[in-house]
């Protein structure tokens, strides 16, 4: 699986990788399909919240809808799970790839109505989401080893985020051009073209065949007693999910809020992904898999201060300021956390037959943290003016620091 044609980046001249870091072809593939994905997905995730928020201007809207993508997510991972036990990874994978590009067809369709139907459009997003993530996440895991999986990550991210530079940019650009709700429908239909093409790319990753096909789901609570490092390992994921699930879609409305136009907000989102891009490459040159407390705590602390100049006003610098720490620390906090807990998958009982109960484990709690944080954001306020707002934030990244207590060297 680590042999054939090599990443441009093993052997640049005069800084050549070992061979044990370098990427196999299968794991060069994967990235061009992420990246390809996430093109897509920059372009069309980034403004469908802000769809939603155009169409109805209600922030209980906009939480109540992904509150359900989040419910929804960890039981398409469980049955995307089975398929990939009963039949392979990629079955899951290109049925999640199939099942996005169908709901951003539909989101064409419906236009104004997705925010009648917003909760049938919310379960639709979660089983494609969930089957897609279950997929990627498992084929990450084979297209690296021990000794590259930290830096294939990062390359990761920043294949991720490169993707996501014209995306936003292009999708603000059009947005801004065309009057009304239109361009909002010509980005999801780029968007649309872009999963299609993920799709077919996937084909040139072929299907492993095993014999190890018996879905251990149900015996996980016995894993789980008997591994307390790998509990707290999930637990790690749940503290996650209690940052990420506002992030994860409030930004953009305090952005648009603020500076008052979607290109200016797709201009931002460029601005902040190269600094995620940037990031994710220090990563992979500099970072050691022995010092995750240390990075974890990094990361904690650099999002905190910017969560900090929220408390003395919610307004463009200020909502500036902490994009700006969230995109430079969260890569790390993220990079970190999934290497480590990959090395975790790769310590349990019978030598890897578990990893994609593993990757369905890490995401009800990931998932659950992040239905939990939007959940008490709505009930702290009412609207995006309401003063318990950044006191929501701010206190979600000083709940970060529990990670140095969840992780071990």
């Amino acid at each position: 699986m680590q042999t054939g044609i090599r990443f441009r980046w093993n052997s640049a001249k005069g800084n050549a990788v070992s061979p044990e870091l370098r990427l196999g072809r299968e794991a060069i593939t994967a990235l061009i399909i992420h990246g390809c994905f996430q093109f897509g997905a920059s372009m069309s995730g980034l403004f469908l919240n802000l769809y939603l928020w155009r169409l109805t201007q209600d922030l209980m809207v906009n939480g109540m809808y992904n509150i359900i993508v989040f419910t929804i997510t960890p039981i398409s991972f469980a049955l995307g799970g089975w398929i990939a036990k009963r039949k392979d990874r990629m079955v899951t994978y290109r049925l999640g790839i199939l099942m996005i590009a169908l709901f951003y067809l539909a989101v064409i369709l419906a236009q104004e109505k997705v925010a009648q139907w917003y909760m049938i459009f919310a379960v639709f997003n979660g089983m494609a989401a969930g089957f897609y993530w279950t997929g990627y996440l498992v084929l990450m895991y084979d297209v690296s080893t021990e000794s590259n999986r930290i830096r294939f990550l990062a390359i990761n991210m920043v294949v991720f985020n490169s993707a996501g530079l014209l995306g936003p940019a292009l999708a603000g650009f059009i947005i801004q051009l065309n009057e009304g709700l239109k361009g909002y429908i010509i980005t999801f239909s780029i968007a649309f073209i872009m999963f299609v093409a993920a799709s077919i790319i996937s084909f040139r990753i072929p299907m492993m065949i095993s014999h190890h096909r018996i879905y251990y789901l149900r015996l996980m609570g016995l894993v789980m007693r008997k591994n307390a490092v790998w509990v707290k390992g999930l637990a790690a994921f749940f503290v996650l999910g209690l940052f990420q699930g506002i992030m994860l879609f409030l930004p953009n409305i305090l952005l648009f809020q603020t500076v008052g136009r979607e290109d200016w907000v797709g201009y931002l989102g460029v601005f902040f992904s190269s600094l995620t891009v940037a990031t994710g490459y220090i990563i992979s040159r500099k970072a050691k898999k022995e010092q995750v407390r240390k990075y974890v705590l990094y990361s904690s602390t650099g999002i905190l201060f910017g969560a900090a100049f929220l408390l003395l006003d919610v307004n463009a610098w200020t909502v500036l300021l902490f994009m700006i720490a969230f995109s430079v620390c969260n890569p790390l906090a993220v990079n970190t956390l999934t290497s480590y807990y990959y090395r975790l998958m790769g310590q349990l009982p019978l030598k890897g037959q578990l990893k994609v109960e593993s990757v369905v484990m890490r995401e009800l709690f990931l998932n659950t943290g992040r239905v939990c944080s939007i959940s008490i954001l709505l009930l702290a306020t009412d609207d995006l003016n309401s003063m318990l707002l950044p006191y929501v934030l701010a206190g979600s990244a000083l709940f970060q620091y529990v990670h140095f207590w969840l992780i071990k060297e």
